[in-house]
């Protein structure tokens, strides 16, 4: 009777899984802009948030653009999802559309995950609520940030109503900033309306430093200190977990 044989793992095989792992996150990297990263404090989840926000209108081939519909539903996955202990995002965008940008930010705000936000290159329009949307938010100093009022393309009935809609839009997001950051109301809507800051327009363009001591940012920072930020955050989660659990046995 022969003794039976168990196939065991060989080195090409090993290789092969390593080459398939690398594979798969580069797509992941490609497709959604996007990376897990595990290692001794937890595993984080890396997102981007670049280009234009997109809302309801499909934009051209050329624009690069961070879909709401892939976001939202990646965000409550996440939330949920027991392999993640943090959340790092990276922020650059000219901003886009109001209730998806928006919408997007309110999901940020709403998790319990530690959660980081890294502005880099810019955070325009409303692309500022989302800046400030996280637990912590960090800019680099080289980093701008656009405040203006709200704007719509296309056909409008000018009406009284119409106005009347603009300024409940733009309400929102004032307080929306206001309740995530450390800048108050007025003083946001001061930036919003400011007519001696661009040419061409109305609002203000706002640097790194200026964000910090305006209230708006948490302070200046590099990618280093993000992730130390969030790395923090994950270490007394998992401290007062274990707490509430040692509770439960007592």
């Amino acid at each position: 009777m022969q003794e039976e044989t168990k196939p065991t793992a060989s080195t090409d095989d090993c290789g092969e899984e390593d080459k398939s792992q690398n594979q798969t996150v580069q797509q992941q990297v490609v497709d959604m802009g996007s990376t897990v990263v595990k290692n001794k404090h937890g595993t984080i989840y890396c997102m981007t948030i670049v280009g234009q926000i997109e809302g309801h209108m499909v934009l051209s081939n050329n624009t690069k653009t961070t879909k709401y519909e892939h976001v939202m539903p990646l965000l409550a996955s996440l939330e949920e999802s027991d392999d993640v202990d943090g959340i790092l995002f990276l922020l650059n965008t000219v901003g886009g559309d109001i209730e998806a940008g928006l919408g997007i930010a309110e999901l940020i705000a709403g998790m319990t995950k530690p959660t980081v936000t890294l502005v880099l290159g810019g955070g325009h329009s409303i692309g500022v609520p989302l800046a400030v949307s996280a637990k912590v938010n960090l800019i680099v100093p080289s980093a701008s940030m656009t405040i203006h009022p709200v704007r719509m393309n296309g056909t409008m009935i000018a009406a009284p109503q119409t106005y009347n809609y603009f300024d409940r839009i733009q309400e929102r997001i004032v307080k929306f900033v206001a309740k995530n950051s450390h800048i108050s109301e007025k003083k946001f809507l001061e930036l919003m309306l400011n007519t001696g800051e661009m040419a061409s327009d109305v609002g203000s363009v706002i640097y790194g430093e200026e964000a910090v001591a305006l209230g708006l940012m948490d302070r200046i920072g590099t990618l280093s200190d993000a992730l130390q930020s969030l790395y923090d955050m994950m270490e007394r989660q998992k401290k007062e977990q274990k707490e509430q659990q040692d509770k439960k046995m007592q």
